[in-house]
């Protein structure tokens, strides 16, 4: 039920938004964007792609505004930030599991509590084709962007697709930030996606950074999502010979969900010393 708003809604200063119906997989999205103030550098403003833009947008958004007033300070850099949502009120759409998801046999799903078969999943190539043919040409039609600085940030499901992204397409973002991902889903298909990146590296370096971060109280939870991502973080950490920058974090006292407040701030932190690191 939408309630009756008595007055003017607040509206993020520098943001607006549009939608667009993608060719890839029929589906609406929501798109979210906010500029910083200060006039664009000579090579574009560094950039970052937020999915679940619906629940996190705001809170980026106020964070860089915040933070990139001093960065000689604060380390943030002004950035453009997209959010990838979708038309609802809720901070989640169901769309989500199909777009973050991996094609995984239905056999090797784990168990979905209160509900005997998983609903429709596995579109994460469609959406990385959205957002690479649809969502950052349309973008770039309206904001100077440098494309050698665009960061993607997602959560939970989000940071799943964010490490399918990295072992993928590793050129698609110089910054690839996976908060509390959920490796347990699609957990050898990933693994397979991570050795056929590291086998490739062989041949070819790349340029990248990448953090995974926790909150504390993950440890406790029965996917074992926690020690997943940290041997993860282990064994890709050796690979910074090839151009991969990995760094892993755990943030004390927060769980699932309230880990996003910090994570925003050190992530954009992160990104913007991975830019400058790439602009030396």
């Amino acid at each position: 039920m939408t309630l009756p708003i008595p007055g003017q809604e607040v509206a993020l200063p520098r943001t607006w938004q549009q939608y667009i119906r993608s060719k890839q997989g029929d589906r609406e999205y929501q798109i979210m964007i906010a500029v910083p103030h200060d006039p664009p550098p000579s090579t574009g403003y560094p950039i970052i792609y937020v999915l679940d833009g619906n629940s996190v947008f705001g809170t980026m958004v106020e964070a860089v505004r915040l933070q990139s007033r001093r960065p000689e300070k604060t380390g943030v850099l002004p950035h453009v930030v997209v959010g990838i949502g979708y038309r609802t009120e809720e901070p989640f759409d169901p769309a989500r599991m199909v777009d973050y998801s991996l094609p995984i046999p239905r056999d090797e799903l784990p168990t979905l509590p209160g509900r005997e078969e998983w609903p429709e999943h596995g579109g994460a190539d469609t959406f990385h084709r959205f957002l690479e043919e649809e969502v950052k040409p349309s973008i770039e039609q309206q904001v100077t962007i440098d494309r050698a600085r665009q960061s993607l940030f997602g959560h939970s499901l989000g940071g799943l697709f964010v490490l399918h992204t990295l072992f993928t397409k590793p050129e698609a973002f110089r910054t690839y930030i996976a908060g509390s991902p959920s490796i347990h889903f699609g957990r050898q298909l990933l693994r397979d996606e991570e050795a056929e990146f590291v086998q490739r590296l062989d041949q070819q370096k790349v340029d990248a950074g990448l953090m995974i971060a926790m909150g504390e109280l993950e440890e406790r939870h029965p996917s074992r999502m926690f020690e997943l991502a940290e041997t993860m973080a282990v064994r890709l950490s050796s690979l910074e010979g090839q151009g991969l920058e990995v760094q892993f974090r755990v943030f004390a006292e927060e769980n699932h969900t309230s880990v996003l407040p910090v994570l925003i701030s050190r992530a954009l932190r992160y990104a913007s010393r991975t830019c400058s690191d790439n602009m030396k």
